[in-house]
């Protein structure tokens, strides 16, 4: 009964954060509106919450190790309880943009709420708990999009926050009560350096591709923003290849049967936030009539994400059941095909809700195949010592792939003829061609994956 509460309350943590950190998705455009911002810039709601996520993930990662892997967690849910809060009362983007950045902190702790998975579940059961808490994040932030959206268009945005400083208070008090306390080795050594280079040269290409439509693409700010960001990250990889306790392990990151899982995890965090945001915009756009969009409210923007949540969870079971009938060298491939078939039904398709949410539901089933598959396949290919490390990288991964598709899906739509069908399509097309490139590459690395590592 013990281990269950805890899988439930590990479980909780892992979806009630992704509900939050996806909260302000949902409220774009209706955030430019109401704040007289453009759209670019209220996106930052969005993007400021992942790139919160990828910075700190490997930091929590390492300093959640050992005896403080409880008050990390703790933490952690503190500080995105007061990001709710933060954003609920501001009276401007500013201090909201601060408030959803910790509200970001709350993907951190999906790889501690692995690690404790790992330490506490018998081996013959892991992997199906593994799969179940990774597809939770997902069905999380699908879930998210309906929440915000009902709580939103009954009391405004900032109702929308304070339903999220519910969730993350009460999981927070779930967490006190149950969480085991480690009294292991101390935590790793932290390489605060080099979280500064990666959060920085994270922060400058990320200005530049989101701010390059209205800087100008050719501008010196657009220009210098993106060169001192890929400068301050070739910094960052060089000095983790150089030091002893890196902030993230690159070299484990490319090991056979590691490989392809963190490849898919940056090219499906691209593709699904790519998605969700394009989709927000055509459901929420136009007046349903001759013009673009179908011109519907915060609340329906919200409820059309609901089959992606649901065929998630569908998607995670009909991977487990292939896997066992196949093998799973399929399961990344199928997963990139059905996340394909879903983005191009949507860049041809979208005159309808109807069209929209059988898009949304193709795009769910390949949601539950993607990211249930990454942790459950590197598992076997990791020694126990390493795994904690290996599944941040993956999460760090996936996590900068929601970023890149936050911040680039409305910047691709401005290149290819601004917030209109024409930029809409194109904008789809693009992360379809991007989705083919990674089904083939999951494919190929699949091949060569070696038999796994014996680990208990």
């Amino acid at each position: 009964m013990r281990l269950r509460l805890l899988l439930a309350t590990l479980a909780l943590l892992t979806t009630v954060t992704a509900v939050v950190s996806s909260l302000g998705a949902p409220l774009v455009p209706a955030l430019a509106t109401e704040l007289g911002v453009p759209l670019e810039d209220a996106q930052w709601s969005l993007t400021a919450t992942l790139l919160a996520g990828v910075v700190s993930t490997p930091l929590v990662g390492r300093l959640g190790t050992g005896r403080l892997r409880r008050p990390v967690v703790v933490g952690g849910l503190v500080l995105v309880t007061l990001g709710t809060v933060l954003a609920a009362v501001a009276p401007g983007l500013g201090l909201l943009v601060a408030g959803r950045a910790l509200q970001g902190l709350g993907l951190s702790l999906v790889p501690l709420a692995l690690a404790v998975a790992r330490d506490v579940v018998p081996a013959h059961r892991l992997p199906g708990v593994v799969a179940t808490l990774s597809v939770t994040t997902v069905a999380g932030a699908g879930l998210g999009y309906p929440l915000t959206s009902a709580v939103a268009g009954a009391g405004g945005i900032a109702a929308a926050f304070w339903l999220g400083t519910g969730l993350t208070a009460a999981t927070l008090l779930l967490v006190l009560a149950v969480l085991p306390r480690d009294t292991g080795a101390p935590p790793a050594p932290v390489d605060w350096l080099g979280a500064a280079l990666s959060g920085l040269g994270l922060l400058g290409v990320l200005l530049a591709v989101s701010r390059g439509e209205i800087w100008g693409w050719a501008a010196p700010t657009t220009l210098g923003s993106a060169g001192l960001g890929l400068l301050l990250m070739a910094a960052f990889v060089r000095r983790t290849l150089a030091v002893r306790h890196p902030l993230v392990d690159l070299r484990l990151g490319i090991r056979p049967g590691v490989a392809a899982p963190n490849l898919v995890a940056f090219v499906a965090g691209v593709g699904m936030y790519s998605m969700l945001t394009l989709v927000v915009v055509v459901v929420q756009t136009g007046d349903g009539g001759a013009d673009w969009g179908l011109g519907r409210s915060v609340a329906v923007a919200g409820w059309v994400l609901v089959p992606y949540a649901v065929l998630s969870v569908l998607g995670n079971q009909a991977a487990r059941a292939v896997a066992r009938r196949f093998g799973t060298a399929a399961l990344l491939p199928t997963g990139c095909l059905l996340f394909l078939a879903a983005t191009l039904l949507l860049a041809v398709r979208h005159d309808s809700l109807a069209e929209v949410l059988v898009a949304m539901g193709v795009g769910g089933l390949g949601s539950g195949f993607t990211f249930s598959s990454l942790a459950a396949l590197m598992v076997p290919h990791l020694p126990p010592h390493e795994t904690g490390s290996a599944l941040a990288l993956n999460q760090v991964l996936r996590s900068l792939g929601f970023t890149v598709g936050s911040a680039a899906s409305v910047t691709l739509m401005h290149l290819f003829g601004g917030v209109g069908e024409t930029g809409f399509r194109s904008a789809l097309l693009v992360v379809a061609g991007v989705w083919v490139l990674a089904a083939l590459a999951s494919w190929w690395l699949g091949r060569r994956t070696p038999g796994a590592l014996a680990v208990g």
